[in-house]
């Protein structure tokens, strides 16, 4: 399919350009039919829920606020009230406005603060948030404003109100593009390979955008799978890019033709890239176990997403790469190679001695990780789940002034009141058990309707405060029953403290699900029980910490003002089973880039140190840069406008980084050290019984075999090139040719003298050796169908003659 891909790059190309157009000239005209399906069946504030649709059926659009203050007098004064009164009559008469409902009428006094300096609006919409225009809106904002000045102060305060105050549409986005831009630009040196990923991206979650959008016409899909389709698609789309490139512009480097390389990183890194993306969308379907039907349009944009990005990067991203040849390379590397020719391959620098120090001191390693990550954990202690509202937003915008006006003049309860809902009318015993109930600020019973009644109840906390939720229990456990009523607790707190309830007891079913399947795969992919147990536990390890870092910034507001993200309040209930989902197929792709390279190397050598070494010497350098090109996607989002976005960004650029910079860079290989062979044990009944899967098969199938070979067969020479007195000889060219001297293979050897040379089957061959300032060495070995050991020693101003 590469092959294809790339010689048919111009029809490939044409396809997915069409694609991505049509696509949008669809979704475009069809328009969007986001359903936000929210239901908790079986708890008491959907029955609540229930009772109030039926007693209310024509509220129907979505309630705002507008709010004003004086600095002195009242708010009743003539001064004032010919500046609002005329401003809410202009509100009112606006088309797609249902109705206003002002304190200066009958029965506005309720409306208006006890001091008389604050008082309050309602602005009814014909319909809901999202449906409302966004031009009807900001007339309603700049109607509202104009009435402001001279010691009046005016703010508006609601969902639609929200709408206007967000910044442009894909501003996080465009920002996330150029900080992976510049990370891709400095990893690569070229601008052509730097554009490679972000391409292959764009049309990755350009087509997954707008076929969430046309799914939404047949299925309820949640305005928030478009928002996490477009984060997780960014992010793996780029990532998954950046692999395959990588192993591609490593081919060309070693002396392959551009296609032959476009091909074998295909057939490499490609493989494990199918594989990672497979992971990542089990991960996301682990949501469908809680049974939270909101959840079930997520999962379907962000896998549809994932899915198509992964379709981009093994069919679109081998025919970007046949457009461009050598031109993936630098201007410098192709200098070089033309001048030099193929380099050596090698794992050098900075990576290579962090694996070798790794090899060294594994328990060190391994211990200051395991602390590292228990400190960051230590906050996950105090989490509390619940709904972020407008008293979280950032002090500037007029929905955080509002909320603040609001609970400053009619007490912090105000902005997410109560409502026991009672099927008939309420009883006096009822009505003053609630009065009288520790919390309760006051209760208004309205008037019977439809046969059903509703007190309304403000709490003297704020609907984030944990003693609300206390409130709540009392009510149900305690008041109502003693009261000898029936009635349901609801409203829009309630409904938040159910959710939190809900998606806490369903929590351990969902990671158990996720952590089964993750490991489940990884026992077929790398045949071991070690391997799929340590990943296990090191991703509950990366999230109990990333979860500890989350609770730190937003739960306690430890540097919520230097990112400017508002009033610290409990984790977003729905945020741990997304956050969850995304980080634990995240990390899988990153545990499988890393142990699939050690496993090839293990299969090759049986030689467990070296295997972890070499695995972490010539991964963690990608591995590192894909994790820093996510955490620059994810932070990004703190920029959308959305604190539950901007949250899900931190807590997942958390997670990512500390997932890829310290347990796949440091813990998981000190660990594997120390367990050694144990790593790649599997009992022999359960190896007859498993499938066998292929995620990264070894690069060099793909060369030419040597004259005296046996058909079907392959091998390995390895190891050590040493001094005279022992010493490892660190850098020696090693080169593997045929018998009439065609080179198979080059390698450098490690800091440890440790090389191998990939064999194409079994025969003899010629191994020849040359260090600085050592002299050649050349000698025939003959392989069989085993890896062969064949040790090098070098003298200085000796010289081996080959016959």
């Amino acid at each position: 399919m590469a092959r294809w891909c790339y010689r048919h790059r111009l029809v490939v190309l044409l396809l997915w350009v069409g694609a991505l157009f049509g696509l949008a000239v669809t979704a475009s005209g069809a328009g969007t039919n986001y359903a936000n399906v929210f239901s908790l069946p079986d708890t008491d504030s959907k029955r609540a829920y229930d009772l109030m649709e039926k007693a209310f059926p024509e509220r129907a659009g979505d309630t705002d606020t507008v709010v004003w203050k004086v600095d002195e007098g009242s708010v009743r004064d003539d001064a004032v009230r010919s500046r609002i009164a005329p401003a809410l009559a202009e509100i009112g008469r606006m088309e797609g406005v249902g109705e206003v409902t002002d304190p200066y009428g009958a029965r506005g006094a309720a409306q208006i603060s006890r001091d008389g300096r604050i008082a309050y609006a309602q602005v009814t919409f014909a319909e809901q948030a999202d449906a409302v225009p966004k031009e009807l809106v900001q007339d309603v904002v700049d109607t509202a404003k104009d009435a402001a000045g001279d010691g009046l102060q005016v703010e508006l305060g609601g969902q639609a109100i929200t709408r206007v105050q967000e910044p442009p549409t894909g501003t996080a986005e465009l920002v996330g593009i150029l900080a992976a831009a510049v990370v891709l630009f400095v990893a690569f040196g070229s601008l052509f390979a730097m554009l490679l990923p972000i391409v292959v991206a764009v049309f990755g979650v350009g087509t997954g955008m707008f076929g969430t959008q046309l799914l939404s016409h047949v299925t309820d899909v949640p305005e928030l799978a478009s928002l996490l389709a477009t984060l997780i698609g960014l992010g793996v789309g780029i990532d998954y890019a950046l692999f395959i490139v990588t192993r591609h512009r490593r081919g060309i480097l070693r002396g392959a033709d551009p296609e032959e390389a476009a091909v074998t990183a295909l057939n490499t890194s490609g493989r494990a890239v199918l594989f990672a993306g497979g992971t990542v969308c089990i991960a996301l379907a682990g949501m469908l176990v809680t049974n939270l039907r909101f959840l079930d349009g997520v999962v379907i944009g962000t896998s549809l997403t994932v899915v198509l990005s992964v379709l981009a990067a093994v069919t679109l991203l081998p025919a970007l790469l046949g457009l461009l040849g050598h031109r993936v390379l630098s201007r410098r590397q192709r200098r070089r190679l033309a001048a030099q020719g193929p380099e050596t391959e090698q794992a050098s620098g900075l990576a290579a001695r962090w694996a070798a120090g790794v090899q060294r001191r594994p328990r060190s390693v391994a211990v200051l990780a395991v602390v590292l990550m228990a400190a960051l954990a230590v906050p996950l202690l105090s989490l509390r789940l619940g709904t972020v509202d407008q008293g979280n937003d950032e002090a500037s915008t007029t929905t955080r002034k509002a909320y603040d006006l609001l609970a400053e003049g009619f007490g912090p309860g105000f902005n997410g009141p109560l409502q026991v809902v009672v099927d008939g009318e309420a009883s006096p015993s009822l009505v003053t058990a609630v009065e009288r109930t520790e919390g309760v600020a006051q209760v208004a019973a309205a008037p019977p309707a439809n046969g059903v009644t509703v007190l309304q109840v403000v709490p003297t906390t704020s609907p984030t405060d944990e003693r609300t939720d206390r409130l709540i229990d009392t009510l149900r456990e305690d008041v109502i029953p003693g009261a000898g009523a029936e009635a349901h607790v609801g409203g829009v707190t309630a409904v938040s403290k159910d959710f939190a309830s809900v998606t806490g007891d369903r929590l351990p079913l969902f990671v158990a699900t996720i952590i089964g399947l993750g490991f489940l795969l990884l026992l077929v992919a790398f045949r071991s029980l070690v391997v799929p147990l340590t990943a296990a536990l090191m991703n509950l390890l990366a999230a109990a910490a990333s979860f500890g870092v989350l609770v730190a910034i937003f739960q306690w507001g430890w540097g919520l003002d230097l990112l400017g993200l508002g009033k610290e309040g409990p984790i977003a209930a729905f945020l741990p089973i997304i956050m969850l989902s995304l980080l634990f197929g995240l990390s899988m792709d990153y545990q499988v880039f890393l142990v699939s390279r050690m496993h090839e190397e293990w299969v090759h050598t049986r030689d467990n140190a070296r295997a972890v070494r070499v695995g972490l010497a010539e991964t963690s350098r990608v591995i590192n840069s894909a994790a820093l090109i996510m955490v620059c996607v994810f932070l990004a989002f703190v920029l959308s406008g959305d604190y539950g976005a901007a949250m899900a960004g931190v807590g997942l650029a958390a997670a990512v980084a500390l997932d890829a910079f310290i347990l796949r860079t440091a813990l998981v290989p000190a660990v594997m050290h120390l367990l050694g062979t144990s790593n790649w044990w599997l009992p022999a009944w359960l190896d007859r019984r498993l499938p066998h899967l292929a995620v990264e098969p070894k690069e060099d199938t793909a060369k030419a075999a040597p004259e005296p070979r046996t058909p079907g067969a392959s091998s390995v020479v390895h190891g050590f090139v040493r001094t005279a007195d022992g010493e490892p000889v660190d850098g020696a060219a090693v080169t593997l040719l045929t018998a009439g001297g065609r080179q198979l293979d080059r390698v450098v050897s490690l800091a440890d003298g440790a090389y191998i040379l990939s064999v194409p089957g079994p025969g003899t061959y010629l191994i020849a050796v040359t260090a600085t300032p050592f002299a050649s060495r050349a000698a025939h070995v003959t392989v069989s169908d085993g890896p062969t050991v064949y040790d090098v020693e070098l003298a200085v101003g000796d010289m081996d003659p080959v016959n």
